[in-house]
């Protein structure tokens, strides 16, 4: 049947086309992610912990719904405060948040410079209410805590960038502590652009060390880190507080002179094979001017395939397994660069855009939060063949669905794709957040 408001398309005059189909969403999969939240009680951690210093007596949006609405906005890539202005009528948002209408870019952009040091401040026991509800349904034996940094652009005056050498860019250098294990990301602290790598590591690591030792006793701690915090404070810190660690120092003619056995035994393997791949591994303990007493430090030196050069690497550790494997350890720190692109670029950790320095920290704790939430559901709801996904596979495969939303005076009814292609993995994960069974946080 043809209706007058129809359009004819010129390249097929059977089309017709018009924008009566109802109230249409291509964000269905957010349900599964509302219920995880629901399920796992993250939404009630969220309305009792977060509040700003707001002087308001009464807002139509509070600060518990406008955290939620930016939470939805990034699992959706819906970055941005001007995307709430496209997103405002938008059915499966409206459902889950319960609203009528969303949260307009003023208002978001109100609610962003509301917050402050107090703020912050909550962000973190948030996320220890998080790893507390998490831990009641799969308490880890070990945490991997990865240690690194790297530098979230700035493109103004904000306040507190500054030029970073090692990038060659102008930006924020934040701190961020990985669970090399399962991705979460245990802490982050925002700092100046040209903040050395190890500054205020202690300070930035005590209190994770604190709420692991009085809440999770046994657990055993693990940290890496690469050169740039090799400082003598972090070997301390770590073990004073019972946690192993391997640490890369920075190479130097000490270290050098002291591998020359190694290096000598490494010419005399390839003495008659200079062209394939060869190794050899060693230890040894060293003391530097600024430690109080000596370190084992084991050692790696490779010739690398088709060169004629050794390549030196030396690891400061407390820890008892052999070299090699201490060594292929600490390689495998490499695979935090895949969380933090994951986290800039699928959750938009450098959205530092405001041109205070506190503002932007809480922005920065924001979508931090939004990638630990999105993280658990990864690793406890989807099926298991999905675990290891980027998020914009499973966005694309489990977030992007097409739905239309009907409303009657009782019922809400999502009607989804009929075609969707990942119907079955809908379903498994509704079903595994329904067998999930946490703790009250």
């Amino acid at each position: 049947m043809q209706s007058i408001n129809d359009t004819i398309l010129e390249s097929n005059r059977k089309f017709r086309l018009n924008f009566d189909g109802g109230d249409l969403s291509s964000d269905a999969g957010l349900i599964l992610l509302n219920e995880f939240i629901c399920k796992m009680g993250f939404d009630r951690t969220l309305s009792d912990t977060f509040k700003t210093n707001d002087t308001a007596s009464f807002r139509w949006h509070t600060d518990y719904q406008n955290l939620m609405q930016m939470i939805f906005q990034i699992f959706s890539a819906y970055f941005t405060d001007d995307c709430a202005d496209e997103l405002t009528d938008e059915p499966i948002f409206t459902a889950v948040l319960d609203k009528p209408a969303l949260a307009s870019q003023p208002t978001l952009s109100r609610f962003h410079n509301r917050m402050d040091a107090d703020t912050l401040e909550q962000f973190y026991e948030i996320g220890r209410a998080l790893r507390r509800s998490a831990y009641a349904v799969e308490m880890p034996k070990a945490v991997l805590m990865d240690l690194d940094s790297t530098l979230l652009e700035t493109y103004g005056k904000q306040e507190g960038e500054a030029y970073n050498f090692h990038y060659g860019a102008h930006g924020y250098h934040p701190l961020l502590c990985y669970d090399g294990l399962t991705r979460d990301l245990l802490r982050t602290g925002l700092r100046k652009g040209s903040d050395y790598s190890s500054k205020d590591v202690c300070e930035f690591m005590q209190p994770l060390f604190d709420e692991y030792l009085n809440d999770y006793p046994g657990i055993s701690l693990l940290l890496r880190g690469d050169s740039g915090f090799a400082t003598p404070g972090l070997y301390e810190q770590c073990e004073n507080n019972g946690a192993s660690y391997v640490i890369r120092l920075k190479e130097n003619a000490t270290l050098r002179k002291i591998a020359g056995d190694l290096d000598a035994e490494l010419t005399e393997i390839t003495r008659y094979n200079i062209i394939d791949y060869a190794v050899v591994y060693g230890e040894f303990y060293y003391q530097a001017n600024s430690w109080d007493y000596p370190r084992r430090v084991v050692c790696k030196v490779e010739k690398p395939a088709g060169q004629m050069a050794h390549l030196n690497t030396f690891i400061v550790t407390n820890m008892d397994s052999s070299s090699e494997r201490l060594i292929k350890f600490y390689c495998k720190r490499g695979s935090m660069e895949n969380f933090i692109k994951e986290g800039k670029s699928g959750f938009d950790f450098a959205a530092v855009s405001s041109s205070s320095e506190i503002v932007n920290a809480n922005r920065f704790q924001l979508h931090v939060l939004a990638y630990n939430l999105f993280n658990l559901f990864r690793r406890l709801a989807l099926p298991e063949s999905m675990r290891t996904s980027m998020v914009d596979t499973i966005r694309l495969k489990m977030i992007k669905i097409a739905a239309k939303v009907v409303r009657s005076a009782r019922r809400i009814y999502f009607k989804l794709c009929s075609s969707c292609p990942y119907k079955d993995a809908f379903y498994q994960t509704l079903e595994n957040i329904r067998r999930l069974c946490p703790q009250p946080v």
